[in-house]
């Protein structure tokens, strides 16, 4: 999430009593225009309260608000931890249990490499799972 500049803090208070809440925003209460509500507070940062409307909302909402904006996440650090996690000698066992490494194409142990780590990435087969052998 990015958020943008706000000149303007609101104040916030949430009752939450079992499945329901109040909240209001500056001492108005809008619980029944709102479907869900998430409230952030990472240390030495402001918190940050995002909200997501009924469909039966007012169709117009006056106010100051922080707003947010969603980014889709880097998956370099995903991917990054999960090759990290990886045993080498496990790892090349699999490929080259794969009955699609002799296939004789241009760069084949790459592209089973490449094939048995999105397999494991996806949750098909765990390391230390082998793919059955007929025989």
């Amino acid at each position: 999430m990015i958020p943008t500049s706000s000149s303007e803090l609101r104040r916030v208070r949430i009752q939450a009593t079992g499945p329901t809440a109040r909240l209001e925003i500056d001492d108005r209460d809008i619980a029944d225009q709102v479907r869900s509500y998430e409230l952030r507070h990472t240390a030495g940062q402001l918190p940050e309260l995002q909200l997501l409307l009924r469909p039966t909302a007012a169709p117009e909402w006056e106010g100051t608000a922080r707003v947010v904006v969603g980014e889709a996440p880097d998956p370099g650090p995903a991917a990054a931890a999960f090759l990290r996690a990886l045993d080498p000698a496990e790892t090349e066992r699999a490929v080259l249990a794969r009955h699609d490494l002799l296939d004789g194409g241009p760069h084949e142990f790459t592209r089973a490499l490449l094939a048995q780590l999105t397999e494991w990435a996806l949750g098909v087969r765990q390391p230390g799972e082998h793919e059955a052998v007929d025989g």
